[in-house]
């Protein structure tokens, strides 16, 4: 997994430095999934916010405007993706406790990649699997494109 944009620090991370290099936390999700139904797994992985952190996104930390305005895009294997804000997974704002999954129901995720856990979420569209890449930044409502 790639991890881009306006940061200070660029990462690139497997299952295994997701598993290593930060605390592992545990949540029991369940949620709608549009072709299966309900759906209830435990997770294990570290909190988003963590590992985002260890990149130092290019805002000024000091200032919740400026870290309110950070998107973070998250794209998976199957070209599935979704987009959250950085104010969702910020301790001043919404706080959520989103991870990167390494485990699934206790099996590990380093065959398949890392998974995006919305614990929050009733529908499973934001649960993106196997992650390739999240991009950190800023949209420009003046550009055009």
């Amino acid at each position: 997994m790639l991890i881009r944009g306006q940061l200070r620090r660029p990462l690139a991370l497997t299952v295994a430095d997701l598993r290593e290099r930060w605390p592992q936390r545990r949540t029991e999700a369940v949620f709608d999934c549009a072709k299966e139904g309900l759906r209830r797994h435990t997770f294990d992985g570290p909190l988003l916010r963590d590992v985002l952190d260890a990149a130092c996104p290019a805002f000024d930390a000091r200032r919740r405007k400026d870290r309110s305005r950070f998107l973070l895009s998250v794209t998976g294997g199957d070209g599935h993706h979704t987009v959250l804000s950085w104010a969702e997974i910020d301790a001043d704002f919404g706080d959520a406790p989103i991870l990167l999954a390494t485990a699934l129901d206790g099996h590990p995720l380093d065959g398949t990649g890392s998974q995006l856990v919305v614990p929050s979420d009733r529908c499973g569209a934001r649960y993106i699997s196997a992650i390739t890449a999240i991009r950190v930044g800023t949209w420009d409502p003046t550009d055009p494109a």
